[in-house]
């Protein structure tokens, strides 16, 4: 039997407006990457599969995130702690810093040949068959992405194989990603359960954009790799999805992470990892470029 402590403890991720820890800030970095010809066209492993795979992931993004501030900003006035409502602003200010970011690298993927505007279009189409759900069925899309985008923010900073494989021109930016994925990963959520978001809800949406992601993803990465079909090959290919889905994969690893979102007591920070924000972030900040080491306060709008 729980101890009232104990009990009380558990059910503190539900009556609490903010669970981030206090030693993470959520604070929005410009950082000015380029990407150019010092980027290899395959730069992860270099590999053909997983380095359109994750040209796709960019593609998905920028339109992606705005969504993701779109569903939170319609709640942004429901909510009354200072603590969380602080964290909202942070967390649209970084998720305008991605967008921003991704853009450039999304530039750099149109310039080697790949449809990104023709993607970009499609995308488009889904999110605005999404955008007529009810408000808090957004809500609870965002949640659940943001949970996948946690999960593998995670997987990043936790395994030095999958940084290493990255080129270095590519590091800094997905490096990066995953710290500020890291700190605001909790806010959608906290946001979620205070505008009384249901168990049923979280549940279900998590499937579903579960199915959904997995589609888009995997229907951006063949294109590309239709378009650059004269360097496809089988071998690599298969190699790619091993090393994803296989023994230890890189997504495969995650499926115990994602099965703890059903959990009815589950919060972001029942995994507190907040050492790796703190391991990864004095590094990260000699990428910045020179012009925004003040800061910049775009953000989406």
């Amino acid at each position: 039997m729980l101890s009232n402590k104990t009990a009380e403890s558990r059910k503190a991720p539900a009556t609490r407006a903010s669970n981030t820890p206090e030693q993470v800030t959520i604070k929005p970095q410009r950082m000015g990457f380029e990407f150019g010809e010092q980027v290899p066209q395959y730069w992860l492993d270099n590999s053909y599969f997983l380095s359109h795979m994750m040209n796709a992931l960019s593609v998905l993004f920028p339109q992606g995130e705005q969504f993701f501030v779109d569903s939170v900003r319609a709640y942004r006035d429901q909510i009354s702690d200072p603590k969380l409502k602080a964290e909202v602003r942070g967390f649209i200010g970084q998720e305008a810093m991605h967008s921003l970011e991704h853009v450039a690298m999304n530039q750099h993927v149109r310039d080697q040949g790949m449809p990104v505007e023709e993607l970009e279009k499609h995308l488009e189409v889904v999110l605005g068959i999404a955008k007529k759900l009810p408000k808090r069925h957004q809500l609870a899309i965002t949640c659940a992405l943001e949970h996948m985008t946690a999960m593998m923010a995670d997987m990043l900073l936790e395994r030095s194989d999958v940084r290493e494989d990255m080129d270095e021109s590519m590091r800094p930016l997905w490096v990066w990603h995953a710290i500020e994925e890291t700190e605001h990963k909790a806010v959608t959520y906290d946001v979620f359960q205070q505008v009384g978001g249901t168990y049923a809800e979280r549940a279900f949406y998590q499937v579903f954009s579960t199915a959904a992601l997995g589609v888009m993803a995997s229907y951006f990465t063949g294109r590309m790799m239709l378009n650059d079909r004269k360097n496809f090959s089988l071998k690599d290919s298969a190699r790619g999805l091993w090393r994803m889905w296989g023994r230890n994969g890189t997504f495969s690893s995650l499926i115990p992470t994602w099965l703890e979102y059903f959990k009815p007591d589950f919060h972001p920070w029942d995994h507190d990892n907040s050492e790796l924000i703190a391991r990864f972030k004095a590094e990260i900040q000699a990428h910045i470029a020179p012009q925004y080491q003040k800061g910049n306060r775009r953000t989406l709008q």
